[in-house]
């Protein structure tokens, strides 16, 4: 089941207070950025933070799931995500650990890939 756009703009104004938070759509699916970097996912209206030290330290005992088939663990926030305090914290916490993503190599004139 694909998200609902209307649910990934609650979740990203709930956050808001984090710094700048976008979102794009993928596959169906969402990701949601803080200043640049992928800190979370929304898959099947729910909302999967990326998981990192800083964050679990934070968080204190969190559910952690695959936000979708074959991947890797995340935080699924629940009832949390209503309080836009404490997410704007862990997502503001999540995006200061995590590394920019590198830069893409601009592509040839005349390539193909």
């Amino acid at each position: 089941m694909a998200s609902d756009a209307a649910f990934v703009e609650y979740v990203c104004e709930q956050m808001n207070a984090a710094g700048s938070i976008a979102s794009r759509k993928m596959f169906g699916e969402y990701v949601i950025y803080c200043e640049g970097k992928v800190v979370a996912l929304v898959c099947d209206n729910q909302l999967f933070v990326k998981p990192t030290s800083a964050g679990r330290a934070f968080a204190g005992q969190v559910v952690e799931a695959p936000p979708y088939p074959g991947a890797k663990a995340h935080f699924q926030i629940g009832e949390k995500l209503d309080d836009r305090e404490w997410i704007s914290n862990l997502i503001r916490i999540t995006g200061m650990e995590l590394p920019l993503p590198k830069p893409r190599n601009p592509k040839r004139p005349g390539s193909t890939t």
